[in-house]
């Protein structure tokens, strides 16, 4: 993993002949926060308000095409479609466009590990390996170090493009932004007075997030949406999914969606990928992992961005027939990686598990990564385990703005894990003009959304590109 060069924590001690050894030397936290304030003058924060592409004529056409080079060919015009629903569809699948545009604006040069794909549907809730249920950052494929404002900057952009497609004013949608950043700064000072190690215990679990609702609807509406995620456990999808085909279990096929492979020696290859796969989780894990048998192995399209690239599900039972969903999910360079460097991390796979324990509370026990014998890399985890994100689709400017604010904290604490919160807070200070400077930023860039989404419409039109929509499956 690609790591600052010089630590905002630590220096570098010397001897006395003047000579620099490995012992670190560590700043307090009132230094840290000075340092950030200081950060301030060369960097105010008037500066992240503004928006102006760097290429009068950057074709966001082009970028997304160079994106699908990793792509496989006959799924390309099933992204496109999921894209051209509306401007916010657009924004999950264009992390390359945004991170292309990031990469122009001002920052601190202060790095974290970063989501790298950071909106609000990238949230969620889901089970611990405790079986018990958080919230929190749940989509790592473009995760990298990389300067924290990124995410800061893709998560308000995604607040204020969905407030317009519910319809909401302008005020309204830079009002929710600025919630979001606000619970964000302000969450990340109170974290950077807290030790290390409560850093990394600390969690938004469901119990927390039922309390801290305003009034006794909105805590009612949140007991509900917790019951139902709680009864999402891993095998609720394994019943629509698959079916008894010859006496055996098996997954349906449903194409270009979900389908079989019928490559010659394609079974061998899964065998060795297994493998692989196998030695990378930690010992305890392989036992575990070794009382199931693999049933069934077919190619999934998923999501929006990662539309084409491969991502396989695999069906596995134990002795007693007890189901497991396992996703291999294929990990390209990070869309970051042109702007913030490249991973260190030699199988991209692992650079996501990585990043994923890094920024997360608690990851899937079953998380490790494999490579094909094509080269290509993957990383593996539990398909949908008890995962659920909140409904955004017609909310209301407050239902919004409390979701908005759940995304900050969260943020905010994934970024102290592997970054400095004092000196990030330091930077941010008390008052509210960082969050206003997002707010006005993420509104002008939702116009720029918009308009490479419209650009993306008539691509269409003028044949440039192909397009597969859902209802013509």
């Amino acid at each position: 993993m690609s790591r600052n060069k010089q630590s905002p924590i630590k220096g570098t001690l010397k001897d006395a002949k003047g000579m620099e050894n490995d012992e670190p030397i560590f700043r307090s936290r009132k230094e840290r926060l000075e340092a950030g304030e200081r950060l301030s003058e060369s960097v105010p924060h008037a500066l992240h308000a503004v928006w102006k592409p760097k290429r009068k004529h950057r074709d966001p056409i082009e970028i997304l095409e160079a994106s699908n080079r990793y792509r496989l060919p006959n799924l390309i015009p099933v992204r496109y479609g999921r894209m051209l629903r509306s401007p916010f569809t657009f924004l999950r699948g264009s992390a390359g466009v945004m991170a292309h545009d990031l990469a122009n604006t001002p920052n601190t040069g202060i790095q974290v590990q970063a989501c790298g794909d950071c909106h609000l549907l990238n949230f969620g809730l889901f089970a611990t390996p405790e079986r018990n249920l958080i919230f929190d950052i749940n989509d790592f494929d473009e995760t990298l170090p990389a300067p924290w404002e990124w995410d800061v900057k893709r998560l308000a952009i995604s607040f204020v493009v969905a407030a317009r497609d519910n319809r909401l004013s302008d005020k309204d949608a830079q009002a929710i932004a600025v919630q979001c950043v606000r619970a964000y700064r302000e969450r990340l000072r109170k974290l950077s007075k807290m030790s290390p190690l409560d850093v990394w215990y600390d969690r938004l679990d469901a119990q927390t997030i039922i309390d801290m609702a305003p009034n006794a609807k909105i805590k009612k509406n949140r007991v509900q949406l917790i019951a139902k995620a709680k009864a999402r456990i891993g095998e609720y999808l394994y019943p629509t999914i698959s079916s008894v085909v010859a006496g055996r279990r098996r997954l349906l096929d449903q194409p270009p969606i979900l389908f079989h492979i019928y490559e010659k020696d394609f079974a061998q290859r899964v065998q060795v990928a297994l493998q692989d796969y196998r030695l990378s989780l930690p010992l305890e894990r392989r036992v575990l992992f070794d009382r199931y048998r693999l049933e069934d192995f077919v190619v999934k399209a998923v999501g929006i961005g990662s539309v084409g690239t491969y991502c396989f599900v695999g069906l596995f039972f134990s002795a007693e027939n007890h189901p497991l969903l396992l996703q291999f999910k294929e990990a390209c360079p990070s869309v970051l990686a042109p702007f913030a460097g490249k991973s260190d991390f030699e199988n991209q796979g692992e650079r996501v598990v990585t990043g994923q324990r890094l920024m997360q509370a608690s990851s899937d026990i079953f998380l490790g990564w494999t490579q094909g014998e094509n080269g290509r890399h993957f990383f593996v985890r539990q398909l949908r385990d008890m995962k659920m994100a909140a409904p955004v689709e017609g909310a209301t400017v407050d239902q919004m703005k409390l979701y908005a604010e759940l995304c900050g904290l969260t943020l905010a604490r994934a970024h102290a894990k592997s970054g400095d919160a004092a000196l990030i807070s330091g930077y941010l200070g008390k008052s509210d003009t960082f969050d206003l400077a997002i707010g006005e930023f993420a509104q002008s860039y939702a116009k720029q959304n918009a308009k490479d989404h419209a650009s993306l419409v008539a691509a269409e039109k003028s044949g440039r590109i192909k397009v597969l929509r859902e209802e013509d499956l």
